[in-house]
């Protein structure tokens, strides 16, 4: 028997990236505007941004991502309200299956979320520029990269785009997307719980009593989800609000940590530091910096 090869189709086939970013702005963040021969996606982590395509603005909330195509003017700035984080990534595809993504707004998906994550965390190990330098104009690789760390980025931005295809055109489900669907129900559910209660010393009895499963149940529908337990979760939410609340400047450092329930400066430095490797003042130094230097 003479085996015959068959050569697989690529709707999406992207080589070449510009640049990754993952950006923690200020409140009264403006980006000046500029228009460019390549593709780019901006997904809004946290907060809400406006964006400017052609000579429309456009609100952006938190979850959502929107793209630019080539030598499309475009231009952003934060709402003045919440201190934004975002993901900016920019890339040359000539696939003609680029054209669904014009003038188009993506809520995305967790998966979709992880692909992002995914592609920020695969850049951190393939370069060594700073992904929240703004006037970055070209990736530098590291000497000792991680094996396949490239390659894995330019998957996970494949993946990406027949995912948000998909997922755009397909509105029924199987059994097995209800049982994820019900998981994500009980995680979206504790995190409402988590924000609500922010202020809060929580203990895990009090997130169970709300939810209403067995410990062990929630233990490992939360680890599986989100990768860690919930009362790690609920440090990390803390910490991230924090960093949102030094960004805006309206508290300082012992206000904030007040306001989050914590009632030794020195706890929520330690738990601020063992999450972003530096304590809450120096965090607060560097944005000012960055701040500075973009103007």
């Amino acid at each position: 028997m003479n085996y015959q090869f068959t050569t697989l189709k690529k709707v999406f086939s992207i080589s070449k990236i510009v640049t990754v970013h993952y950006f923690e702005y200020t409140k009264d963040y403006l980006y000046v505007g500029e228009e460019h021969d390549f593709w780019e996606i901006v997904y809004v982590d946290k907060g809400g941004i406006e964006i400017q395509r052609e000579h429309q603005w456009i609100s952006l909330e938190q979850g959502q991502a929107i793209f630019h195509q080539p030598n499309e003017y475009h231009n952003l700035r934060a709402n003045g309200m919440v201190a934004p984080n975002l993901v900016v990534i920019s890339f040359q595809c000539q696939s003609p299956a680029m054209e669904f993504f014009k003038r188009k707004i993506f809520p995305l998906s967790d998966a979709e979320k992880h692909l992002l994550a995914s592609i920020v965390s695969e850049a951190n190990l393939a370069f060594s520029s700073p992904l929240d330098d703004p006037t970055l104009k070209k990736l530098e690789r590291n000497k000792d990269v991680l094996f396949g760390a490239e390659q894995m980025i330019s998957l996970s931005l494949e993946q990406l785009l027949i995912s948000l295809n998909r997922s755009y055109e397909v509105t029924s489900f199987n059994t097995t997307t209800l049982h994820r669907g019900l998981e994500q129900g009980i995680i979206d559910d504790v995190l409402v719980y988590l924000q609500e209660n922010i202020q809060e010393k929580l203990v895990f009895q009090q997130v169970l009593n709300r939810i209403g499963i067995s410990a062990s149940s929630l233990k490992s529908i939360f680890k599986k989800k989100m990768g860690m337990g919930v009362m790690a979760y609920f440090t990390k939410m803390k910490m991230e609000t924090a960093k949102t609340m030094i960004r805006e400047g309206n508290l300082n450092i012992t206000q904030i940590a007040g306001f989050l329930g914590y009632d030794s400066i020195h706890l929520f430095s330690r738990r601020f530091r063992q999450l972003t490797g530096m304590s809450p003042t120096e965090y607060g130094k560097s944005v000012k910096i960055e701040f500075d230097h973009i103007f």
